[in-house]
Formats: C-alpha cells, structure tokens, sequence
C-alpha cells in the first residue's frame, strides 16, 4: 500500500510518498509560497501516483476538529497569504483520497514514535525550533488535542540576566518562540545561527530558555523521551547546555533515572532526521 504525505512547513512543503513500513519512495520540497502556487506543486506531485491516504502534517495554528465548521484551515497565522485559509478543503478539491490532519509536530512526535527515537514509547514530546517553534505529545499512545492543540511555542519565560532583546514573536513579543526561535537569534545577533561560533554566549541563553520550557513540559505531561528538532538544534552544541540547564533547574524535584543517570538519551535529536516530519504525515495517514 503506498501512503502520501505532506509536510506543510511555514518555509517549505515536503510531498513524500512511502509505505506502510515507512519507506520512503519519493520525496520533493519546495518553498512555501502564496497558497495557489504551492498547491499546483503539490497537485502535480501526487498526479497519477495512486495513493490510497494522505498524512497533511501542518504549521499552525491550525483547527484539527472534524466537528469544526473550520475543520482543516489554518487559522490565524502570521504567515502572509495563509491565515484563515481552508488548506484541507482545497487539497480535496484535487485530491480525492482520504485525508488526515494534525499539525507538523503532532505529526513528528507520532513519526518518531513509530519509527525513531521514541519507538516502542507511548509518551514523548517532540519539539520543533527553527523559524517558528512547536511541540507535540504523544500522551498513552494518543496524540493530545483538546480544546485546539498544543502552541507549546508561546509558553513564557524567565529572562536571561544577560538577554535584553524585545522579542519577535509578532503576537506576544517575548514568548519562547520569541525569545528562541531562529529569526529571533538572527536580529538579536545579526547574523543567522549557523554563522555564530560554537562557544558563543548565545548558545548558553538559548539554551537557558529551551531548558525552561523542557521543564515545565516534563512537569506537566511527563513524556518518557524528549525529541528536539528543527533548524536550531542542528546546533549539536545545544544539547549537552540544555541537558545541563534541565537538570540545575529541575534541582532533583523529578526522581527518574530518565533524567538523574540518563539524560544523554532522555533528551535527544529526531531518530528520523530530517524526515521525522515527512514520516510523521505517513503515520498519521496509517489511522484513518
């Protein structure tokens, strides 16, 4: 059985297609433009490839309740061209397959737990930092919804004594999004992550704000392995700091061994790489 995916990225769409074993066949990506022409792309990708579901892994905030009049859109996203726009709807105008629909890092954190670094886990969390930031849980072996979804993105955080930067978060300012996502580190720096020096203070202040949010998740959804992925933690020499940071700042209130003798493989890069987000859309494409 072949199963389509899309990855539908605030920056670029990843169309794949693979099998129920998550083999990938084919994969392409391509920048996320204005609806219309990002869409023809995905349109033409899919022509004629004969897959019986697709996984839609989506930027958010999207509206993931079949019950919703506004089930499948993308609501209110800073995203120019994209807000309020029916991303399920117009799939299936030329796509006349059934469709699955959760966000990209719901997505992820299911990938991951199928196939990578969470395999055989029915709790982990899986959050995502590049150009914007994102987390999804898998909590007893179900993907957490509610009342919408997670925006673990948006959480607040105590201020580095060293970080006077406003924040770019264009809802909240200084968010976590805000104060540590890349676009944040590019203006506070002025130069993109990947051009700054591996020893570079700035790793250790956006390692002290990951830390925080990793503590408050672990506090509140006690996930059994944290993925970290994204563009920003293509930065390795983030994860020894934010290991460090958790543990002072958890100060041996959670009595684990996940995180007292483990935390090398408690807190770790996607199993998947850079498909963890593509794999995500097929998992999700498998429970239809």
């Amino acid at each position: 059985m072949k199963l389509g995916a899309i990855e539908a990225g605030g920056t670029k769409f990843v169309c794949g297609i693979a099998t129920e074993n998550g083999e990938i066949l084919e994969r392409v990506s391509f920048p996320t433009e204005e609806p219309a022409i990002t869409l023809e792309k995905v349109f033409n990708f899919f022509k004629d490839k004969g897959v019986s579901a697709i996984g839609v892994g989506s930027f958010g905030p999207i509206d993931p309740n079949p019950e919703s009049e506004t089930y499948g859109y993308i609501t209110k996203t800073p995203k120019k061209y994209w807000s309020d726009f029916n991303l399920i709807g117009e799939l299936q105008k030329n796509l006349n397959v059934p469709m699955a629909f959760d966000t990209d890092v719901n997505g992820a954190a299911l990938g991951e737990a199928t196939w990578g670094a969470a395999k055989g886990l029915e709790n982990c969390l899986y959050l995502t930092i590049g150009t914007g930031i994102g987390g999804g849980v898998l909590a007893s072996g179900k993907l957490i919804h509610g009342m919408l979804h997670p925006e673990m993105g948006h959480i607040f955080v105590r201020r580095h004594s060293e970080d006077t930067y406003v924040g770019k978060c264009s809802f909240h300012n200084d968010c976590l999004e805000g104060l540590a996502a890349g676009p944040a580190i590019e203006e506070r720096w002025g130069v993109k992550a990947y051009e700054l020096p591996i020893d570079h203070k700035a790793w250790e202040i956006e390692a002290y704000y990951i830390a925080q949010a990793l503590v408050s998740y672990i506090l509140t959804v006690s996930p059994e392995k944290i993925i970290l992925g994204g563009g920003v933690m293509k930065q390795l020499q983030l994860f020894p700091l934010i290991r460090r940071n958790v543990k002072k700042i958890l100060n041996n209130y959670v009595q684990t061994k996940n995180i007292l003798e483990n935390i090398d493989d408690y807190i770790v890069p996607p199993g998947l790489g850079d498909n963890a987000g593509l794999l995500g859309s097929i998992a999700l494409a498998m429970n239809i």
